[in-house]
């Protein structure tokens, strides 16, 4: 393979991790990833979550595009936007809410730090 392709498969080493505690607002979410890319503050691969819902904050910016499943972010003081299998979005870095999975998920992901 050539060092300047890079195939996005989902199919890096799976990394499955609860969501933190501290940040639960309902259910018990494990999360899936699966990295296929990394470089220079940038990280390109697979992400999955079981039905539940949990506070977030970002620093980083995210790209997304949905696989499966059903989810929707709240922003704080905001309505839901909910996202389907097919949709894409854009997180900006200073997002603040929830982020609840009403169907089990799966989604590709470009995210860029710094």
């Amino acid at each position: 393979m050539s060092g300047k392709l890079h195939p996005i498969r989902g199919e890096g080493a799976p990394d499955f991790k609860p969501i933190d505690a501290d940040r639960i607002v309902d259910g018990a979410p494990m999360t899936e990833t699966r990295l296929d890319y990394e470089r220079d503050g940038t990280y390109v691969g697979e992400w999955a979550a079981d039905v539940g819902a949990w506070r977030v904050r970002y620093d980083e910016w995210e790209f997304c595009h949905m696989l499966e499943g059903v989810c929707e972010l709240t922003p704080e003081g905001g309505g839901a936007q909910r996202y389907q299998a097919g949709d894409s979005f854009v997180i900006e870095a200073g997002f603040v809410g929830v982020w609840r999975v009403v169907e089990p998920m799966r989604k590709r992901f470009v995210v860029r730090i710094g």
